[in-house]
């Protein structure tokens, strides 16, 4: 899955908006289309408190080392920890929006401490380019301890790390925030959340501003009806659980890819207003999960494409022949993330023309399954 890259930088997007990249080796991460172009992940940093036997300490301080997510993504993040010749990760640590949780508790003298985050994979694209300056080793499994991090091993990827600087609150915990350049604080992080969320199920709660009103308790109540959810589930704290769970779930409304496969999915999506069609890709989605691309409007046409890859992203034949699912309609694609309106001469500018097939969400959802022939 892209990644997070918790560092003080700024994705700027230009004219295509960004979804899942599927540069090779890797991808290449961004926003989503149709969210703000610029997402900065400022952090008050900080950290300590680290209780891994690898790292020595030569004066003991006790703390807690506490994340806080306030973007409107629910994150997993694993921290780093550098210190002479050892540098060890630890992950997954999961955050909802406007929760906290304290990863690291313990004893440490660290050079550097380090951290790299990760949206879910359900929401097509990470909101941060993965730019950190460190590369180091984490696992897919959600309780990983790598203690020599920098060189990977069966099992282990790289992956950006970014360098954060401890700051310490009045009661000695060392915390960081995520956060996104709409600087949410937490009610509104919360909030923006929940309208991501039901912008992926296909309820229109945009925009994304953590802004209450009457167009998202619309949205909101009717994704509680349809899916038989009671309305005070989303005063609990496991409603980001529940509505995670839902929206990677067939939809009764818009267009669901459903992944049958034991490959990665890449998908792309096109959609006609009567006056431009504008393909958008790619969009991962994992094995036996589901996934919902954002089609903002009421589309006359909605077309799709989707290809297995394999680890490196290369595509999956079976009889030497390509794992995809498409149709006659030529649109424009190309192998990183991309967003195009102009369908024709695609090689000219760049692009492949790819035959999506048509989609028909005028009477309700629409689930595509990928399966094996």
């Amino acid at each position: 899955m892209p990644g997070l890259d918790p560092g003080i930088h700024d994705a700027v997007c230009g004219g295509d908006k960004d979804v899942d990249g599927r540069v090779k080796p890797g991808h290449d991460g961004g926003e989503r289309a149709g969210y703000p172009t610029s997402l900065r992940a400022r952090f008050a940093v900080s950290l300590a408190a680290l209780l891994l036997p690898i790292l020595a300490s030569a004066s003991p301080a006790r703390a807690d080392l506490k994340l806080c997510n306030r973007m409107s993504y629910v994150v997993e993040a694993a921290i780093g920890i550098d210190e002479k010749a050892a540098t060890a990760t630890r992950g997954w640590f999961r955050l909802d929006p406007a929760t906290c949780r304290v990863v690291l508790q313990g004893t440490m003298t660290a050079d550097r401490i380090l951290l790299h985050a990760r949206a879910l994979s359900l929401y097509g694209a990470s909101p941060i380019a993965e730019n950190g300056n460190d590369q180091l080793c984490v696992a897919a499994s959600d309780n990983f301890v790598i203690a020599a991090a920098r060189q990977c091993r069966t099992g282990q990827t790289p992956a950006a790390f970014t360098q954060v600087t401890p700051t310490k609150t009045d009661d000695g915990t060392l915390i960081a925030y995520l956060a996104e350049s709409a600087e949410y604080d937490d009610e509104q992080a919360r909030l923006a959340g929940i309208q991501r969320l039901l912008g992926i199920a296909g309820y229109d709660a945009s925009p994304i501003d953590g802004v209450d009103g009457p167009k998202t308790q619309a949205a909101l109540a009717a994704f509680l009806k349809s899916r038989g959810l009671a309305s005070d589930v989303v005063s609990q704290p496991s409603f980001f659980a529940t509505m995670v769970d839902a929206v990677q779930t067939p939809s009764p409304v818009g267009l669901t890819w459903c992944n049958d496969t034991p490959h990665k999915v890449m998908a792309a999506v096109g959609t006609d207003d009567g006056r431009t069609v504008v393909s958008r890709g790619w969009y991962r989605i994992d094995a036996g999960k589901c996934l919902h691309p954002d089609i903002s409007g009421q589309p006359k046409k909605v077309y799709s494409f989707a290809e297995a890859v394999d680890d490196e992203n290369r595509t999956i034949k079976l009889k030497n022949k390509p794992l995809n699912w498409g149709g006659l309609v030529q649109l424009c694609t190309r192998e990183n993330k991309f967003e195009t309106t102009e369908q024709g001469d695609c090689p000219s500018r760049g692009f492949t023309a790819t035959g999506f097939t048509a989609v028909d969400i005028t009477r309700g959802g629409k689930t595509l399954r990928f399966a094996l022939p």
